[in-house]
């Protein structure tokens, strides 16, 4: 028997709340679409470790700066920054994107966005992802609101390092949304190494502790879901009708965010059908421009994204990718739904935005 337990979020001691219960934006102010390029904050999910209501700095760059610009054929496109970044850095410039591609740009101070506070947990990709994922419907819906006509069958997003890890999970936790992601040597697991500073494959550290006792213990739960190559999530992913194209660009002599976590994933995104094309630099891809080295930093990400996904993210062209079908903001639906060892993980978009949580399995 499942258990029906409400997480306010996730990621080692978590916040339960009875299922039912006015999730945080139900009954919080929605701002509106600035008519120029600015930013707003919208409502977030709260956090364990930062009790009480939430909100998120979004970023928004129009074609031509101007929101009356926005027509039928422009689409919405995440640009998601560094572990430790603001806004745009670590991530492809949002003006060229929404020039070059007829976006609108959606750049957003996630969970833990700027200096990281290292007496908290790193979050790692879920809430970080539940907030972009807000600031993406926030557009979606506000369009909608103006009935203004965009092309929403063209969402795509990308990130860098950081970014790039919370790129995947977008495309995880609204997997029939994307129908383009860009993950510039991004973090593909949620390893041992990684999570508990371990010595080893990465000297990135995300705090967590094993003693379930300690207020950032991470349970195995919480370990999976951030897991972006989950066999088992993966083919749930497929099952739901996930179609994203998912483009991989990882340095291969990258020791940061590990190059053999990035292999593996595109290797089970294969497996499971996932339509995924990688590209690990190597040395004779350097070319002094896009492409400066094999390891972690790669080169500029704004031509990285032009190099190997411009021809998809173009607007009208032979090789242009248009999700088909209703996005999850639309479906309002509770099917997206990862199983873990004690439980599974529910993303709910019967709001339009998404509200996660942990349904614990009775024993």
């Amino acid at each position: 028997m499942i258990q029906r337990l409400g997480l306010r979020a996730v990621g080692g001691l978590v916040s339960i709340s009875v299922l039912g219960s006015p999730a945080w934006g139900e009954t919080a102010t929605w701002p509106a679409l600035p008519t120029r390029n600015g930013t707003v904050t919208v409502p977030a999910q709260a956090s364990p470790h930062l009790p009480g209501p939430r909100q998120v700095k979004v970023y928004l760059t129009y074609p031509g700066g101007s929101l009356d610009n926005v027509k039928p054929s422009t689409g919405l496109m995440l640009s998601l920054h560094n572990w430790g970044g603001t806004g745009a850095r670590g991530t492809a410039d949002p003006k060229f994107l929404a020039r070059r591609y007829d976006v609108v740009t959606i750049n957003v101070d996630y969970l833990q966005s700027g200096k990281y506070d290292r007496s908290l947990p790193y979050d790692f990709g879920y809430l970080q992802a539940l907030d972009a994922l807000r600031a993406l419907y926030f557009v979606f819906d506000g369009l909608d609101k103006l009935g203004k006509p965009f092309a929403r069958g063209r969402i795509f997003a990308t990130g860098g390092s950081g970014g790039g890890n919370v790129t995947l999970m977008v495309n995880k936790l609204a997997p029939r949304t994307f129908a383009c992601i860009i993950d510039c040597s991004g973090m593909a697991r949620l390893t041992d190494d990684i999570a508990f500073g371990l010595p080893g494959g990465s000297r990135l550290d995300a705090g967590y502790k094993r003693a379930p006792g300690s207020r950032h213990h991470l349970t195995p739960d919480a370990q999976a879901v951030r897991y972006v190559g989950h066999p088992k999530h993966l083919a749930t992913m497929r099952a739901l009708g996930n179609t994203c194209k998912v483009i991989v660009s990882h340095g291969s002599k990258d020791n940061v965010c590990p190059i053999e976590d990035a292999r593996e994933m595109v290797k089970n995104m294969q497996a499971a059908g996932v339509d995924v094309e990688a590209h690990f630099i190597a040395k004779p891809d350097i070319d002094g421009k896009v492409i400066r080295d094999t390891g972690h930093s790669v080169g500029d990400r704004t031509l990285i994204v032009d190099r190997f996904a411009g021809k998809y993210l173009s607007p009208g062209g032979s090789a242009s990718l248009v999700r088909k079908g209703k996005s999850d903001f639309e479906l309002r639906d509770q099917k997206v739904r990862y199983a873990t060892s004690n439980g599974a993980y529910v993303i709910s978009y019967k709001a339009g935005y998404p509200v996660g949580r942990f349904e614990r399995t009775q024993k």
